[in-house]
């Protein structure tokens, strides 16, 4: 049976080292194990109510961190607010200058390089990079269907802008990744309502598909106008996603234009002359080769000359 514990003043709601909270006989090794603290990392643990998040992640690999210490990437993104940047589970990002000897691990992504003053801040007693630079190095690390779903919730939030973009191409001029990182830029869509939007995007661009427009306005026949996930409007080819994503870091259904998600909303669409292709979270996980076929073949059909 599960043994509970009183939680100490000075620990509740925090996130601590055991040893020293040991040491302080806040607690003894046995309560440790209890119900009422929950293990982090290595000699960390945290008050059990705390959510299980990548923040907690952060602030409990802070613990074990020099000063010097940068939360950066994706670790960064999700502590500016971007959620579906990093979970849990993830490995914590963190840049250290190249003169500090600490190695990566399980958990932990240490990535030995420079950072400027002007691209640290600090909030909550977390060093992070500030959005710029996070999304720089965020371009530069990540894999790029993630990367652009970044970026375009960034973009979207106004964290960052084209011309912070533009000015970080300048300043990262002779970087080894720049032109992975222009790729990401070149890519980004403020007008993306969801990561699975962002993703979807990405991976038909990939396909050899022509550019999509996430949300672009369609007037139907009642007057009202609705918006489709991603169309093709030179073509009158939409593509509306449904369900959960798989891997569940956000819903699918997020911000859907609540015109489609009415039972005649697609009808209208498609009697406004459109062609809409639903995407099912099957389909993105084991048929998105057929679904880019039959999504291709609708294109050639209105016109699309690759």
């Amino acid at each position: 049976m599960a043994r509970t514990s009183q939680r100490p003043s000075p620990l509740q709601w925090q996130v601590f080292r055991g040893s020293d909270a040991v040491r302080r006989d806040l607690v003894s090794i046995n309560q440790l194990r209890s119900t009422a603290w929950v293990r982090v990392r290595h000699d960390v643990y945290a008050d059990s109510r705390i959510r299980l998040d990548h923040t907690l992640a952060c602030r409990a690999t802070a613990l074990r961190l020099p000063v010097s210490a940068v939360f950066a990437g994706p670790s960064a993104a999700y502590l500016h607010g971007v959620e579906h940047a990093a979970s849990y589970n993830d490995d914590v990002h963190v840049i250290l200058p190249p003169d500090v000897r600490l190695r990566s691990h399980q958990g932990l992504r240490i990535h030995a390089t420079e950072v400027e003053m002007d691209e640290v801040e600090a909030r909550d007693g977390l060093r992070r990079t500030t959005p710029a630079r996070t999304m720089w190095d965020v371009a530069c690390w990540a894999e790029l269907t993630h990367a652009v779903s970044v970026l375009d919730r960034l973009l979207r939030r106004g964290q960052v802008s084209r011309a912070d973009l533009a000015d970080l191409v300048e300043r990262h001029a002779t970087h080894l990744s720049r032109s992975r990182a222009l790729r990401v830029f070149d890519l980004a869509d403020p007008r993306a309502r969801s990561a699975a939007e962002s993703s979807l995007r990405v991976r038909l661009v990939t396909a050899g598909l022509p550019r999509p427009i996430p949300r672009h306005p369609v007037e139907l026949a009642t007057g009202r106008v609705t918006h489709p996930g991603l169309a093709w409007p030179e073509f009158q080819v939409a593509v509306e996603i449904e369900g959960t994503c798989p891997g569940g870091r956000t819903r699918c259904l997020d911000d859907i234009d609540p015109d489609l998600m009415r039972s005649n909303g697609r009808q209208q669409l498609v009697t406004a002359g459109w062609t809409v292709l639903p995407l099912t979270p099957h389909q993105m996980r084991r048929d998105f080769t057929d679904f880019v076929t039959s999504l291709r073949l609708a294109l050639l059909d209105r016109g699309w000359q690759p």
